[in-house]
């Protein structure tokens, strides 16, 4: 997985680096007032020198995708679609946020490319806006195609025996989640940690050097607290509603959050958009209040298995777990937005419970944190275990229908693409006029 993230980062970022240490790059295709680079293929290419998928064929199929890509952009130009600054800036630090997390730390991507974070920024900013308004261009066009279940049913009975896909095992499981209770005297104890942080800041420490020393956020304490350009809705309320009120430089007073409590320093404001580092610190568990969680659970694991009440219920009635709490504690998968996990989509703490239970039977009480870092206990139950199976469309509708949808927009960009070829200035340098492309129109 890292490898291929690390292909896809570097083929927007070595394209720019080599083309400044080169004095002169070849054009090998135009389409429209638009050109690609012979840099741009060879970088992509000499990415996939670990891969099985290196030939000289595959420098045909990158140069075909640019070619698309352009194409894409050279309609965006004429329909006057645009990418403002603000999202690209928005889609650079969530993309950069991302990566860093698969490749281990800000430290290790740096190291990867022997650049600077700012460095790869600013490589990657001109790339990524080309790709975002291809994408924009591309939803333009298919953003809107539906199908009906006749459709669906037709694509799935069309398919030939050998591209039915085969479903991975799939589960689906319920839970029960209790958060220990804070006690005031903890949540008293972080807030005098923070105003003495404060305190320090407002007489000369650096606000960056005592959040790596002390924030507790793990994606922004090894940047000095820096969160990167962010947007109103890219934040909690509360911490929003404090750190747009501030001007550059000013530290705010405590925040509270559900991800604990804050301090917060503006950095930059550009227009909708904000940069602001913080420091977050969150109330540790006491030990009598976990062993009182657990107890609890467990009680209500009980009264379960004896049939008093259902887990259905017992989660309406006991879970603290907003997002599973009314709907009987059925957790939802976030990739699919449907009850269906592979155990590769679950996390390494339920994955492994889910792999030790049976279907109908509950799990003892586990630690758990949960995604905005707060510790938690919670019981799970396997409500049905799916064997892999050849897709079918009683168990499989929505995957079957998203094939139909792509096949769908698939044949309709294939059309679209015929008739832009047609329609626009394209020209292709003899090197690469033997290849075999998808497409026959590139070569007029």
């Amino acid at each position: 997985m890292k490898i291929k993230l690390l292909i896809i980062i570097i083929s927007l970022i070595t394209t720019y680096s080599y083309s400044q240490k080169t004095n002169i790059d070849e054009i090998v295709a135009v389409v429209g007032k638009n050109y690609i680079l012979k840099s741009e293929i060879e970088n992509q290419y000499n990415q996939l020198e670990n891969t099985n998928n290196k030939s000289v064929d595959l420098k045909c199929e990158i140069l075909e995708e640019l070619l698309y890509q352009n194409l894409l952009i050279h309609q965006s130009e004429l329909d006057s679609i645009e990418i403002s600054d603000k999202d690209v800036e928005a889609q650079l630090e969530h993309r950069l946020r991302y990566f860093v997390s698969q490749i281990g730390s800000e430290k290790k991507l740096e190291e990867y490319f022997n650049k600077s974070i700012v460095d790869i920024k600013n490589e990657l900013r001109i790339a990524l806006k080309k790709q975002m308004t291809a994408e924009k261009m591309q939803d333009k066009i298919t953003g809107s195609i539906k199908v009906t279940p006749s459709e669906v049913r037709q694509f799935y009975n069309k398919l030939p025996a050998d591209s039915i896909p085969t479903i991975d095992e799939e589960i689906e499981y319920q839970q029960i989640v209790i958060y220990p209770v804070i006690t005031e005297q903890e949540k008293l104890a972080v807030k005098e940690k923070l105003n003495e942080l404060r305190e320090r800041i407002l007489k000369g420490d650096k606000f960056s050097t005592l959040a790596v020393l002390y924030s507790e956020d793990p994606g922004s304490a090894t940047k000095g607290g820096e969160l990167g350009f962010v947007g109103r809705t890219d934040l909690v309320p509360e911490f929003a509603a404090v750190a747009f009120k501030l001007k550059d430089g000013e530290i705010s007073k405590i925040v509270e959050t559900e991800y604990g409590y804050h301090i917060i320093q503006l950095i930059e404001r550009l227009g909708e958009q904000i940069n602001v580092r913080h420091i977050l610190i969150t109330p540790k568990i006491d030990p009598n209040s976990a062993i009182k969680t657990r107890n609890k659970l467990d009680s209500i694991a009980n009264i379960i298995r004896i049939d008093t009440i259902t887990f259905y219920k017992a989660a309406e009635k006991y879970s603290q777990d907003a997002n599973t709490k009314y709907n009987g504690g059925i957790a939802i998968n976030p990739y699919t937005n449907n009850s269906h996990f592979s155990l590769d989509q679950l996390d390494p703490v339920t994955s492994y419970w889910i792999k030790k239970l049976k279907t109908n039977e509950i799990s003892t009480p586990f630690e758990f944190t949960d995604d905005k870092g707060k510790k938690c206990y919670k019981i799970i139950q396997l409500k049905s275990r799916i064997p892999a199976h050849v897709a079918n469309l009683k168990d499989d509708y929505q995957k079957v229908q998203e094939m139909a949808i792509t096949s769908k927009k698939q044949d309709i960009m294939n059309k679209w693409v015929q008739k832009q070829q047609q329609e626009t200035y394209i020209h292709i340098d003899n090197s690469y006029a033997n290849c075999n492309y998808k497409f026959n129109g590139w070569i007029k």
